[in-house]
């Protein structure tokens, strides 16, 4: 995308997992001077990008001194952002998230860093009573994940309001495709593109269907896509567009979603592998629809899905998938 605005010295937190690792190289060809702060407990050192400066440790015990050198804004995707896992350790979550979020908040005040980018969630929603969720909709998380979320949110508008900081929330649901080097490896993969394609590389017998009788044109739950390049250079444009004092939330989807059956079938023209399905169970809580709408992003942002092509968005994840 274009240079937005003039060079900046930026902090990511979480830069070397999958989502900060694609938005740290974005800043980068976007002319910006980027330290990545990870402590690599779900990330990889070799998804920091090379042009950019790394410190390995804690984002809120590093950020204290590090942000004395004076930067202009710090894009925060350090978090621990399992749903499952969030239910059974909800101390580790609080703990994870929240309390490094507020301590980052603090360090961010006290060196006069003036702005933010927060990597919020679309969980933050819970079960929506409308799809697309607009920004609007009732934040009524259904787990600790994004009941964490939600909080640090709330924080951030708070200390928007109190000390003028200049900051966006973005929330979005699934994050797919790969950007060269850079894409989707986590220990624990709980995410559908990546589980299916491990089907096709072997790594998996079959891909689990949740559920076939949903009120969905056919019968399995619907899901929104966003290709990760479009959800970084949303980041950049939100980093362009804060306002000191305010602290701004917008949704980002593909605003139509797609099925189950849709991305399994995506997969599968894509890779030329067969790709054996089996049905089973619903899970509990498991809503039919998850769409967000992105049309606040897109009027005031001027921000819009490039890549929102299913098989596009698989065919990136399928290259990384074989590197």
């Amino acid at each position: 995308m274009d240079n937005e605005g003039t060079r900046q010295k930026l902090v990511v937190t979480g830069g070397a997992g999958y989502i900060g690792s694609v938005c740290t190289a974005r800043l980068l060809e976007a002319g910006h001077e980027v330290t990545v702060v990870d402590d690599l407990s779900t990330g990889h050192r070799d998804a920091v990008p090379d042009d950019a400066r790394f410190i390995e440790g804690d984002a809120a015990e590093v950020a204290s001194t590090l942000l004395a050198d004076g930067f202009d804004g710090v894009l925060h995707f350090a978090a621990k952002s399992l749903v499952g896992e969030s239910m059974q350790d909800p101390s580790g979550y609080w703990h994870g998230n929240v309390l490094t979020s507020l301590r980052l908040l603090d360090a961010m005040r006290a060196n006069g860093t003036p702005k933010l980018v927060f990597s919020s969630t679309a969980a933050t929603y819970g079960e929506p009573k409308e799809t697309p969720i607009a920004e609007s909709a009732p934040a009524e998380p259904t787990n600790t994940y994004g009941a964490t979320k939600l909080a640090i949110d709330h924080a951030i508008t708070s200390y928007a309001r109190a000390h003028g900081l200049a900051a966006v929330s973005l929330r979005y649901f699934n994050v797919a495709g790969a950007y060269g080097r850079y894409g989707e490896r986590h220990t624990t993969e709980t995410h559908l593109i990546p589980i299916v394609l491990q089907v096709a590389t072997g790594d998996r017998a079959q891909v689990q269907i949740y559920g076939d009788d949903y009120p969905t044109p056919d019968g399995t739950a619907v899901r929104d896509y966003i290709h990760v390049v479009d959800l970084a250079d949303a980041h950049l444009l939100a980093l362009a567009n804060a306002a000191a004092g305010e602290h701004t939330i917008y949704n980002l989807g593909n605003g139509t979603g797609f099925s189950v059956r849709q991305v399994i079938d995506a997969c599968r023209e894509v890779t030329g592998h067969e790709i054996p399905a089996v049905v089973a169970q619903r899970r509990a809580g498991d809503p039919a629809v998850l769409v967000a709408s992105s049309e606040r992003a897109q009027a005031e942002l001027g921000w819009k899905p490039e890549r929102a092509d299913l098989t596009g968005i698989v065919a990136d994840a399928w290259k990384f998938a074989q590197r």
